[in-house]
């Protein structure tokens, strides 16, 4: 060998003239590469499916708490309007009227809450988000240029 000549050592399919190159090499690593994709997608979905199932079990939990919660809460609020009914009618008020005082204490409160649940409705129909994904008029895309 001359001492400027360059050794080649490589593996693999080399051409020559007239002799083409074998595409079977890039043929397997594209079903390689393909094959771990599909295993790969699948990981992830059978991940995204436990996740979901896990989701879905946490939030049957939270649900069934919080119904507990409502409950006891209930028994906690009866208990309260009772003693206040108790309170008023031992300081003088006819129990009656008391009861009925309870009630439209508490119809107050039941119109109050309705109103906050209006008023914070609105924000679950994503409203900025919305604003932001309408195309703008054409003067605001021309001012914004300039």
């Amino acid at each position: 060998m001359a001492p400027n000549a360059v050794n080649d050592e490589t593996p693999g399919p080399t051409a020559t003239r007239g002799e083409p190159v074998k595409g079977s090499g890039v043929l397997e690593d594209a079903q390689s590469l393909w094959q771990e994709l599909r295993e790969l997608s699948h990981d992830r979905f059978r991940l995204a499916a436990l996740e979901t199932q896990r989701a879905g079990d946490s939030l049957v939990s939270m649900l069934v708490a919080g119904v507990m919660v409502a409950v006891l809460l209930i028994g906690a609020w009866l208990g309260l309007l009772a003693a206040a009914v108790l309170w008023l009618v031992e300081h003088g008020v006819v129990a009656s009227s008391a009861i009925l005082l309870a009630v439209v204490f508490n119809l107050l409160l039941s119109l109050i809450l309705c109103a906050v649940i209006r008023r914070k409705s609105r924000y679950l129909q994503f409203p900025a988000t919305l604003r932001s994904l309408r195309p703008r008029p054409p003067e605001r895309r021309d001012q914004e240029k300039s």
